[in-house]
Protein backbone atom coordinates (compact mmCIF):
# COMPACT_ATOMS: atom_id res chain seq x y z
CA UNK A 1 0.00 0.00 0.00
CA UNK A 2 1.72 3.36 -1.59
CA UNK A 3 2.29 6.32 1.26
CA UNK A 4 2.79 9.15 -0.84
CA UNK A 5 2.08 12.40 -1.55
CA UNK A 6 -0.56 12.24 -5.14
CA UNK A 7 -2.49 15.11 -6.47
CA UNK A 8 -6.17 14.71 -6.89
CA UNK A 9 -6.95 13.76 -10.58
CA UNK A 10 -8.46 16.56 -12.53
CA UNK A 11 -12.43 17.42 -12.12
CA UNK A 12 -13.83 17.17 -15.66
CA UNK A 13 -16.89 19.81 -16.46
CA UNK A 14 -16.00 21.54 -12.83
CA UNK A 15 -16.49 25.01 -13.51
CA UNK A 16 -16.02 28.43 -11.65
CA UNK A 17 -19.98 29.53 -10.96
CA UNK A 18 -22.39 31.31 -8.38
CA UNK A 19 -24.33 29.67 -5.84
CA UNK A 20 -27.56 28.48 -7.11
CA UNK A 21 -30.90 28.37 -5.48
CA UNK A 22 -30.75 25.21 -2.93
CA UNK A 23 -27.20 25.62 -2.77
CA UNK A 24 -24.78 23.42 0.23
CA UNK A 25 -25.32 24.63 3.58
CA UNK A 26 -24.44 22.68 6.55
CA UNK A 27 -28.18 23.09 7.33
CA UNK A 28 -29.02 20.97 3.67
CA UNK A 29 -26.31 18.68 3.84
CA UNK A 30 -27.44 17.33 7.27
CA UNK A 31 -31.04 16.98 5.92
CA UNK A 32 -29.67 15.75 2.69
CA UNK A 33 -27.77 12.15 4.66
CA UNK A 34 -30.97 12.12 7.10
CA UNK A 35 -33.10 11.88 3.76
CA UNK A 36 -30.22 9.39 2.21
CA UNK A 37 -29.89 7.17 5.80
CA UNK A 38 -31.45 4.51 4.85
CA UNK A 39 -29.78 3.51 1.17
CA UNK A 40 -26.64 5.47 2.26
CA UNK A 41 -24.62 2.25 1.95
CA UNK A 42 -24.73 1.52 -1.36
CA UNK A 43 -21.48 3.54 -2.29
CA UNK A 44 -19.83 0.65 -0.40
CA UNK A 45 -20.71 -1.91 -2.96
CA UNK A 46 -19.86 -0.12 -5.95
CA UNK A 47 -17.79 -2.99 -7.40
CA UNK A 48 -14.43 -1.14 -8.54
CA UNK A 49 -14.34 0.00 -4.72
CA UNK A 50 -14.30 -3.10 -3.37
CA UNK A 51 -10.71 -4.13 -3.27
CA UNK A 52 -9.46 -0.62 -2.02
CA UNK A 53 -12.22 -0.82 0.94
CA UNK A 54 -11.55 -4.62 1.86
CA UNK A 55 -7.61 -3.06 2.35
CA UNK A 56 -8.82 0.44 4.06
CA UNK A 57 -10.94 -1.47 6.60
CA UNK A 58 -8.16 -3.83 7.62
CA UNK A 59 -5.74 -0.95 8.19
CA UNK A 60 -8.30 0.80 10.31
CA UNK A 61 -8.68 -1.97 12.66
CA UNK A 62 -4.86 -2.11 13.29
CA UNK A 63 -4.35 2.11 14.58
CA UNK A 64 -6.38 2.17 17.75
CA UNK A 65 -5.69 -0.39 19.92
CA UNK A 66 -6.39 0.85 23.86
CA UNK A 67 -7.02 3.42 22.62
CA UNK A 68 -9.98 6.13 23.74
CA UNK A 69 -11.11 6.96 20.28
CA UNK A 70 -13.21 10.14 18.90
CA UNK A 71 -15.30 9.69 16.00
CA UNK A 72 -16.68 12.56 13.82
CA UNK A 73 -19.71 12.12 12.27
CA UNK A 74 -20.24 8.09 12.55
CA UNK A 75 -22.62 8.20 10.00
CA UNK A 76 -24.08 4.65 9.26
CA UNK A 77 -21.67 3.41 11.01
CA UNK A 78 -19.74 1.54 8.45
CA UNK A 79 -16.57 2.53 9.82
CA UNK A 80 -17.51 2.56 13.22
CA UNK A 81 -17.43 -1.24 13.81
CA UNK A 82 -13.80 -1.55 11.76
CA UNK A 83 -12.09 1.05 13.64
CA UNK A 84 -13.34 0.43 17.41
CA UNK A 85 -12.22 -3.73 16.81
CA UNK A 86 -9.43 -3.20 19.56
CA UNK A 87 -9.81 0.13 21.27
CA UNK A 88 -10.28 0.68 24.60
CA UNK A 89 -13.10 3.44 24.02
CA UNK A 90 -15.20 4.42 20.91
CA UNK A 91 -17.52 7.12 21.11
CA UNK A 92 -19.47 7.67 17.85
CA UNK A 93 -21.04 10.67 17.47
CA UNK A 94 -23.10 12.60 15.07
CA UNK A 95 -26.18 14.64 14.42
CA UNK A 96 -28.43 13.25 13.27
CA UNK A 97 -30.94 10.54 14.53
CA UNK A 98 -31.29 8.88 11.30
CA UNK A 99 -27.73 7.77 10.48
CA UNK A 100 -27.27 7.26 14.12
CA UNK A 101 -29.94 4.77 14.47
CA UNK A 102 -28.74 2.87 11.61
CA UNK A 103 -24.96 2.33 13.20
CA UNK A 104 -26.41 1.49 17.02
CA UNK A 105 -28.27 -1.21 14.92
CA UNK A 106 -24.82 -3.15 13.88
CA UNK A 107 -23.09 -5.45 15.40
CA UNK A 108 -20.12 -3.85 17.67
CA UNK A 109 -17.01 -4.46 19.87
CA UNK A 110 -19.44 -5.24 23.57
CA UNK A 111 -18.76 -2.09 26.02
CA UNK A 112 -16.61 -0.84 23.60
CA UNK A 113 -18.70 1.98 21.18
CA UNK A 114 -20.85 4.65 23.01
CA UNK A 115 -23.20 6.63 20.50
CA UNK A 116 -23.62 10.24 21.47
CA UNK A 117 -25.18 13.37 19.56
CA UNK A 118 -23.18 15.87 19.04
CA UNK A 119 -22.31 18.75 16.39
CA UNK A 120 -19.14 17.80 14.80
CA UNK A 121 -18.17 21.47 14.32
CA UNK A 122 -17.96 22.85 18.09
CA UNK A 123 -17.79 19.32 20.08
CA UNK A 124 -19.45 21.42 22.34
CA UNK A 125 -21.56 18.15 23.50
CA UNK A 126 -18.35 16.95 25.43
CA UNK A 127 -18.00 19.62 27.66
CA UNK A 128 -14.78 19.13 28.62
CA UNK A 129 -13.87 15.54 27.78
CA UNK A 130 -10.30 14.47 26.01
CA UNK A 131 -8.94 11.75 24.00
CA UNK A 132 -5.97 10.20 22.59
CA UNK A 133 -7.19 9.33 18.95
CA UNK A 134 -9.39 10.65 16.62
CA UNK A 135 -11.16 9.18 13.36
CA UNK A 136 -13.43 11.09 10.92
CA UNK A 137 -14.32 8.66 7.63
CA UNK A 138 -15.91 11.34 4.91
CA UNK A 139 -15.92 14.38 6.70
CA UNK A 140 -13.35 16.21 5.68
CA UNK A 141 -14.52 16.24 2.46
CA UNK A 142 -17.98 18.13 3.36
CA UNK A 143 -16.31 20.86 5.24
CA UNK A 144 -15.33 24.43 3.29
CA UNK A 145 -12.06 24.75 2.77
CA UNK A 146 -12.13 28.41 4.83
CA UNK A 147 -12.96 26.04 8.02
CA UNK A 148 -11.05 23.21 7.86
CA UNK A 149 -7.91 25.39 9.87
CA UNK A 150 -10.54 26.30 12.89
CA UNK A 151 -12.46 22.80 12.71
CA UNK A 152 -9.03 20.88 12.70
CA UNK A 153 -8.03 23.27 15.83
CA UNK A 154 -11.01 22.65 17.52
CA UNK A 155 -10.96 18.71 17.26
CA UNK A 156 -7.02 18.68 18.19
CA UNK A 157 -7.82 21.02 21.59
CA UNK A 158 -10.35 17.75 22.44
CA UNK A 159 -6.98 15.37 22.32
CA UNK A 160 -4.39 14.59 24.46
CA UNK A 161 -0.52 14.77 23.26
CA UNK A 162 0.79 11.72 21.30
CA UNK A 163 -2.68 11.45 20.03
CA UNK A 164 -3.46 9.58 16.99
CA UNK A 165 -5.56 11.58 14.70
CA UNK A 166 -7.02 9.33 11.23
CA UNK A 167 -8.99 10.71 8.60
CA UNK A 168 -10.34 8.80 5.09
CA UNK A 169 -11.94 10.28 2.33
CA UNK A 170 -12.61 9.99 -1.61
CA UNK A 171 -10.24 10.43 -4.37
CA UNK A 172 -12.30 11.80 -7.53
CA UNK A 173 -12.03 8.88 -9.85
CA UNK A 174 -14.22 9.84 -13.43
CA UNK A 175 -16.77 7.09 -14.20
CA UNK A 176 -17.31 5.97 -10.61
CA UNK A 177 -16.90 9.35 -8.48
CA UNK A 178 -20.16 12.13 -9.64
CA UNK A 179 -19.02 14.59 -11.49
CA UNK A 180 -18.49 18.31 -10.00
CA UNK A 181 -21.13 20.65 -11.29
CA UNK A 182 -18.92 24.12 -10.19
CA UNK A 183 -16.28 25.68 -8.00
CA UNK A 184 -16.71 28.40 -5.70
CA UNK A 185 -14.52 31.60 -5.32
CA UNK A 186 -12.77 30.12 -2.22
CA UNK A 187 -12.18 26.57 -4.09
CA UNK A 188 -14.54 24.37 -2.93
CA UNK A 189 -15.95 21.92 -5.18
CA UNK A 190 -20.10 20.78 -5.68
CA UNK A 191 -21.70 18.05 -7.21
CA UNK A 192 -25.58 17.45 -7.74
CA UNK A 193 -26.59 14.07 -6.12
CA UNK A 194 -29.80 12.32 -6.57
CA UNK A 195 -32.09 10.97 -3.95
CA UNK A 196 -34.59 7.84 -4.57
CA UNK A 197 -37.60 10.44 -4.23
CA UNK A 198 -36.26 12.11 -7.61
CA UNK A 199 -35.31 15.14 -5.73
CA UNK A 200 -31.60 16.55 -6.26
CA UNK A 201 -29.06 17.99 -3.81
CA UNK A 202 -26.31 20.01 -4.00
CA UNK A 203 -23.43 18.78 -1.52
CA UNK A 204 -19.87 20.29 -0.93
CA UNK A 205 -17.56 17.31 -1.86
CA UNK A 206 -13.81 18.57 -1.84
CA UNK A 207 -10.73 16.43 -3.39
CA UNK A 208 -7.85 17.50 -1.71
CA UNK A 209 -3.97 16.63 -2.74
CA UNK A 210 -2.04 15.60 -0.03
CA UNK A 211 0.01 18.69 0.16
CA UNK A 212 -3.49 20.80 0.04
CA UNK A 213 -4.27 18.30 3.18
CA UNK A 214 -0.91 18.84 4.95
CA UNK A 215 -0.69 22.83 4.70
CA UNK A 216 -3.72 23.05 6.99
CA UNK A 217 -3.23 20.48 10.18
CA UNK A 218 -1.72 23.12 12.31
CA UNK A 219 1.28 23.09 14.16
CA UNK A 220 0.98 19.71 16.36
CA UNK A 221 0.25 17.65 13.94
CA UNK A 222 3.64 15.53 13.58
CA UNK A 223 4.98 13.16 10.78
CA UNK A 224 1.97 13.16 8.44
CA UNK A 225 1.54 9.98 6.16
CA UNK A 226 -0.78 10.16 3.04
CA UNK A 227 -2.17 6.37 2.08
CA UNK A 228 -3.08 6.96 -1.63
CA UNK A 229 -5.65 4.15 -3.14
CA UNK A 230 -7.59 4.32 -6.25
CA UNK A 231 -10.70 5.62 -4.95
CA UNK A 232 -9.77 6.77 -1.50
CA UNK A 233 -6.93 8.61 0.50
CA UNK A 234 -6.19 7.82 4.19
CA UNK A 235 -4.27 10.59 6.32
CA UNK A 236 -2.75 9.69 9.23
CA UNK A 237 -0.76 11.72 11.92
CA UNK A 238 0.20 11.94 15.40
CA UNK A 239 -0.16 15.57 17.51
CA UNK A 240 2.72 16.76 19.36
CA UNK A 241 2.82 18.91 22.89
CA UNK A 242 0.47 21.71 23.04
Amino acid sequence: MPVVPLASPAQPGAAHAPALAGSATPESMARYYAQRAAYYERVYFKPERQADLRQMEAWVARQFSGRRVLEIACGTGWWTAHGAARAAHWRATDLNPETMALAQAKPMPAGIVQFQTVDAYSLSELQDETFDAAFAGFWWSHVALQRLPGWLSALHDRLADGAEVVMLDNRFVAGSSTPISRIDAEGNSYQQRALDDGSRQEVLKNFPSAEQAFAVLGPRARDPQWLAFEHYWILHYRLGTR
